[in-house]
């Protein structure tokens, strides 16, 4: 019998696409609940160590016997070498209450990700906050150790914003994302009480290693961004934009405190950017000032009833001189044509 009278293509097609999605479905649910017991099953071994075993001496000969006779019990599974036992009982003591709601989330991550977390995070706080990002990201082992190694944790605590507020769901946590706190820019040379413009001209002198500071996916637009309202010029310091957020970055300088009316300006700034810049399908511009230092009940009243996107975070120079010749206007545009053909040629 030809296909076409058992069903109609288009609908054969949309049938087999929905059972792929419910079957797709139902297999990671099952991974989910496998890796559960799993989680579960080693918090409970670790549990019966720590419990029955209150000396360290002891204890390690006994994990080493008990990785023996149980490899040789049930020679089919995986996980009962002298080390994993250690991760367990180590896992047991890190919590000790995994059913509690604030635990819980340890045993909806991968046992590679949760041994990440015992090596490199002494906080527990801070690995239930690196979980609960594990389980919302999606995030592998690797990407995990390079988030605790760049300290995510701590750039993103002190960073003020007003996403939750501005930006929708998904754009406002992405956003919060890529923010850090503080800024380094140790690849500078120069002055603790170096100018403003002179950080700004040595900054694009340095484009590159600004642009690895600011972090992945940001795009460098232009510099001095000059425009015209009601016959007076305006200028943004820095305007980027950043291509996993499809949205405008304006980065403001500031060599001093943090001052109220420094967020005033840069709704200014993104409303003139949001009208002159922004094309069908961007997002609305982020706007971050980056301050010497910053008090944060200032900043967190500064931005609570503005309408644009706007983040408050410190920026760190490093000690040095000042060269003494600054690059000319020309030779300004010329070193940041080449430093952005240089970073979009690799």
């Amino acid at each position: 019998m030809p296909k076409s009278e058992l069903i109609p293509e288009d609908s054969y097609r949309e049938l087999l696409e929905d059972l792929k999605k419910r079957i797709r479905s139902s297999q990671i649910k099952a991974a989910i609940a496998v890796n559960h017991e799993m989680i579960r099953l080693y918090w409970q071994i670790g549990k019966e160590i720590l419990s029955r075993l209150q000396e360290e001496k002891p204890r390690t000969m006994v994990v080493k016997r008990l990785a023996q006779d149980l490899k040789a019990e049930f020679p089919g599974m995986k996980g009962f070498s002298v080390r994993n036992l250690t991760y367990m009982r180590t896992f047991a003591n890190a919590y000790p209450d995994i059913e509690s709601s604030a635990q819980q989330v340890v045993a909806l991550i991968p046992w590679g990700h949760n041994c990440t977390l015992l090596d490199k995070v002494e906080d527990p706080e801070k690995r239930i906050w690196y979980a609960n990002k594990i389980i919302e990201h999606g995030w592998s082992r690797a990407i995990l150790l390079a988030q605790i190694e760049t300290n995510l944790y701590q750039q993103q605590e002190g960073v003020i914003n007003n996403f939750d507020r501005t930006l929708p769901p998904p754009q406002s946590e992405m956003a919060t994302e890529i923010l850090k706190d503080p800024y380094h820019f140790d690849f500078l040379t120069i002055a603790e009480d170096v100018k403003s413009q002179d950080v700004k001209r040595s900054l694009a002198k340095h484009m590159r290693d600004f642009l690895l500071e600011l972090g992945v996916g940001f795009s460098f637009v232009r510099a001095n961004y000059n425009f015209d309202i009601g016959g007076r010029d305006y200028f943004v310091d820095l305007l980027f934009y950043h291509i996993r957020l499809r949205c405008y970055v304006v980065i403001q300088l500031e060599m001093g405190e943090f001052q109220p009316e420094q967020s005033g300006l840069m709704n200014f700034y993104l409303a003139a950017i949001d009208e002159r810049e922004r094309l069908e399908g961007d997002n609305p511009t982020i706007g971050i000032i980056l301050c010497k230092t910053k008090n944060r009940t200032t900043a967190e009243y500064s931005l609570r009833n503005l309408s644009n996107p706007i983040a408050v975070a410190e920026h760190r120079l490093p000690q040095g001189e000042l060269p003494e010749v600054l690059p000319s206007t020309e030779e300004l545009e010329s070193e940041l044509e080449n430093a952005v053909k240089e970073i979009e040629g690799e």
